[in-house]
């Protein structure tokens, strides 16, 4: 209750906030027009220079009403740095664009209402390859300090390559020869959290540093810019999982097992920026630009798991229950307590827990290399080429290590007392301590993975890699017209191939000879609290080094699904475009923007395995390939129409697609033949033997039509401005997962010889469509424009309200889209003057469905809980004397300490994960000369 109470007064100082702002515009023509003649005199007396949080709002809002699409801008507050930890984060704080976190951070972003696997990005406007296991864009990669600014489309031209059906996000570099004088920055921060380093062996700290450095050469022909930085920055969480809430037997839910954990993490990131610009004339122009990322995570996970209702007996139990050949089931005492249906309240007996040690560790590095150059042929052509090359290489470590009292059936059990909080998670008591390093062992205690390890398994590691890759070059050519209602005309030929291999090593973990082992002394650790659940502590120890000790077995996994995991798909897309440059008049008012087209032919192929799963540890498998080639003309065409002075509407309307995701492309499936079902034509159709699940290499793309209006007023000389916007997506096209007929035509059987080649197979499937609708409003202003007293404040607001209906299958209910929340509201309050630097901002997103990792670190969508976070940054910038630009900073992320939470069944009670992050502090400073 008094967490939806907290949400129901953010939401209402926020509509509080949004009414403020409203007021501050109503005033605007007013004070515009009574401080004209004193701006006319301030500037004759000299150069006022803005810096800081203003200089970037001024800017981003100029960027805006300047571009021909419908569009929101990120610009850096200065050279060197920008306010938010992440790029997600600042791109979170923008109109209609919202972001899901993981582990705390903001990592994937979705623009109205759409998630990442409809948002394409861009690096100085070419298409960047992904560090995840599809298309989706892992923000965290890029460090915000080696940005000069940030373009989201939300409308696209036929220019634009690589374009998303949500929309485009271009992250660029800084251009030294605009940028127009030479500048040297350094920034260092400091940062913890205020839970603590909450696994032995941790830290709760980490820095941040940068340095960057733009100069001119040779009369400002030649420009230069560099930058470094560097993170190691740590985050913690109190975890809690639930594996499901299945019936009782007396029809109430109850919980079916739990997985609770503290995470201790460092992500270390190194990156690189380099831009080379040259200018010799007006005819020439040519830049080099590259970016090199390093990045680092490793997540360290200790817990315990305990199997509830679904624990299940083991051994012979139907003789004697107390026989040492037997596991009795976990047993629900009677007197429990049950509220509303679920069980919230009670005493499990014979519990046997498994003790977790696990780790995630993924390395991975970006290279993206560009090379663009145009030449002005005369007064009337300019010719360009552009040259790209981005790759991505990614190894994992996904490390599984179990302990516990004994091995299956042996061992001690407990007796749990158990209670649900407000928020979903549950508390325990327990009887056993399970930091006894003489009573928990290395061992399988519930028998898991006893079909390839004899007596049960003792952990798992899988340790995935990715390649992606793109080439990429582009012509385009620029016509100036004449006495025409288009000024230029633009003609392009972009060619790209893109190829992404996923290669799933997994693999089990046994002891030799099949029993428990000990933890040695060397590899022993710390206990870890687990007092947030109830547990006191739990057996610690160094997870990894023990596996590489040798002390333990790896197996590889010999089952069919994970030769299924393999796959390769390869991308090869052409792409003309042709766009006219709208410069006219209409009724006597300009009217500016373009109208155009692309060609988009696509040439897609991907090889990988089928498999079968013979028996326990045997599978079959067979190389497989397929692929399609298709052509989708997409129309676009955007008109800006000057109605009043500043007051600006636009309209949009275009074909867009966005590619499906690459793992649903892939060839690679499991299969099945059933010999049972093996029998002569004469029996029913659907007695087929075969069966399948798995990609679709022949896979086309989701295609929509959209139309968006926009009504901007921009005033006090463009340092603010309010808008409102409506847009609608008519989605032609949508990925469903669907069962059709495949032929298995030369697919191994074990001899068996099929009286039918033909089968179904559940797969990804181009069906119906839908629509997406929704409405913007945002404003951004100084406060002044309200009283001269104001000087300094200002703020932001954005509201949105998006709606959908997707039906694929028509025989189905309509599916809900991933990432989209009905509502989001985004709020900043700032102060800037005398050289003190305040801000407060916050970002609300209603529930949505989100992209998690689930069973075996697979992609599963959950349900996510509203959300609200807080982040506030305070600073001082020395504008004279022996200290002028130095700035110091300190900051604080999640201010409120809000939770992350996934549920299930639209009840926020069956809470799956409930994730706790602490608050991050950060304090530094910022030298600029």
């Amino acid at each position: 209750m008094s967490q939806r109470l907290n949400r129901r007064v953010r939401l209402m100082s926020g509509a509080a906030f949004g009414a403020a702002m409203l007021m501050a515009v109503s005033s605007v023509h007013a004070q515009t027009a009574d401080t004209t003649q004193a701006d006319e005199q301030a500037a004759e007396v000299g150069e006022i220079v803005v810096t800081g949080i203003r200089r970037s709002i001024e800017a981003s809002i100029s960027a805006k009403a300047n571009n021909t699409s419908i569009v929101e801008v990120i610009s850096a507050e200065d050279i060197g740095k920008l306010p938010d930890v992440s790029i997600a984060e600042s791109l979170a704080r923008l109109p209609g664009v919202t972001s899901q976190r993981l582990d705390g951070r903001s990592q994937a972003i979705s623009i109205r209402g759409l998630g990442p696997d409809f948002t394409t990005a861009l690096l100085n406007g070419r298409e960047l390859v992904t560090t995840g296991d599809n298309r989706g864009v892992e923000f965290d990669q890029f460090p915000s300090e080696l940005l000069g600014s940030v373009v989201v489309y939300k409308t696209p031209d036929s220019a634009l390559i690589g374009q998303g059906l949500a929309g485009t996000v271009d992250l660029r570099t800084v251009r030294p020869l605009a940028y127009g004088r030479q500048a040297i920055a350094l920034n260092y921060r400091h940062e913890w959290n205020d839970i603590g380093a909450l696994n032995s062996g941790t830290t709760d700290s980490g820095d941040r540093y940068t340095i960057s450095y733009i100069d001119q050469f040779m009369d400002g022909t030649l420009g230069v810019a560099l930058g470094y930085a560097h993170m190691s920055s740590p985050y913690q969480s109190e975890r809690f999982n639930a594996w499901g809430y299945p019936t009782y037997s007396d029809g109430n839910l109850l919980t079916g097992g739990v997985k609770p954990y503290v995470m201790s993490s460092e992500l270390e990131r190194d990156g690189y920026m380099g831009v080379l610009e040259w200018r010799p004339n007006d005819r020439i122009h040519s830049t080099i630009d590259a970016f090199y990322s390093e990045f680092k995570n490793t997540q360290v996970l200790r817990g315990i798991e305990f199997p509830l209702a679904w624990g299940g007996s083991a051994g012979d139990c139907t003789v004697n229950v107390a026989s040492s050949l037997c596991r009795p089931a976990p047993s629900l005492r009677s007197g429990y307590t049950v509220e509303d249906g679920l069980i919230v309240a009670g005493t499990w007996d014979n519990i046997k827990g498994v003790v977790r040690n696990d780790l995630n560790k993924r390395d991975s590095n970006i290279t993206a290399l560009g090379w663009n150059t145009e030449f002005v042929a005369n007064d009337d052509w300019t010719l360009g080429l552009d040259v790209n090359y981005s790759k991505v290489e990614r190894k994992d470590i996904i490390l599984e290590t179990n302990a516990g009292t004994g091995r299956n059936i042996n061992g001690a059990l407990d007796t749990l007392g158990f209670e649900l909080t407000d928020d979903g998670v549950t508390r325990f008591t327990s009887q056993l301590d399970y930091a006894d390093p003489t009573l928990i062992r290395i061992t399988s205690a519930q028998g898991w993975g006893g079909d390839v390890i004899p007596g049960g398994q003792v952990g798992y590691m899988n340790t995935p890699s990715i390649e992606d890759e793109i080439k990429a070059v582009r012509l385009t050519a620029n016509r100036q017209l004449h006495q025409s209602p288009f000024k230029s005309i633009d003609f392009g030929l972009n060619y790209s191939e893109r190829n992404k291999t996923f290669v799933n090593d997994q693999y089990y973990i046994g002891v030799p000879g099949g029993g428990d082992l000990f933890v040695p002394s060397e590899y022993l650790l710390d206990p870890t609290d687990l007092g947030y659940l109830g547990i006191s502590q739990v057996l610690s120890y160094d997870a990894l080094g023990l596996v590489n000790s040798g002390l333990l077995d790896l197996v590889r996994n010999p089952n069919a699904d994970v030769a299924a995991g393999n796959w390769e798909v390869t991308e090869k897309v052409s792409t003309a475009y042709v766009r006219a440059n709208i410069d006219h008049e209409l009724f006597g008012r300009p009217l500016t923007g373009n109208v155009g087209m692309q060609f988009v032919y696509t040439d897609q192929q991907s090889n990988g395995f089928s498999a079968r799963q013979v028996g326990p540890g045997v599978s079959e498998t067979i190389a497989v390939s397929g692929g399609v080639d298709y052509l989708e003309i997409l129309p676009s065409s955007n008109f800006i129409l000057e109605v009043g002075d500043d007051l600006f509407a636009r309209f949009a309307v275009a074909r867009t697609l966005a590619r499906p995701r690459m793992d649903d492309m892939r060839a690679s499936q499991n299969y099945s033949f059933n010999v049972a079902n093996n029998i002569p034509s004469a029996q029913p159709d659907n007695q087929s033997p075969w069966g399948a699940s798995g990609g679709n290499p022949g896979l086309r793309p989701y295609i929509a039509d959209v139309a968006d209006i926009s009504i901007e007023k921009y005033f006090a000389n463009r340092k603010g401005y309010v808008s409102l916007a409506a847009y609608y997506k008519h989605l032609e096209s949508y990925v469903y997962n669907h069962s059709e007929i495949v032929d298995f035509t030369g697919y191994p059987t074990g001899g068996v010889t099929p009286v039918i080649n033909q089968g179904l197979s559940s797969r990804p499937d181009n069906g119906d469509g839908g629509w997406i609708k929704g409405v913007e409003f945002s404003v951004s202003a100084p406060f002044d424009i309200i009283h001269p007293a104001l000087e300094g404040f200002g703020g932001m607001f954005s509201a949105s309200q998006t709606d959908s209906e997707v039906q694929p299958d028509p025989n189905e209910a309509p599916t809900t889209m991933p990432g989209l929340s009905e509502t989001v509201v985004n709020g900043t309050l700032y102060y800037e003057r005398y050289g003190f630097q305040t801000r407060v901002s916050a970002r609300y997103r209603s529930d949505y469905l989100g992209e998690v990792a689930g069973f075996g670190n697979g992609r599963t969508l959950r349900s996510v809980a509203a959300e609200t976070v807080v982040d506030a940054q305070v600073g001082y910038e020395f504008q004279s004397g022996p200290l002028e630009g130095l700035s110091i900073l300190a900051q604080v992320n999640n201010l409120t300490d809000e939770p992350f939470k996934t549920f299930q069944n639209g009840d926020e009670r069956q809470t799956i994960d409930y994730q706790s992050y602490g608050r991050t502090f950060a304090v530094g400073m910022n030298y600029r000369f």
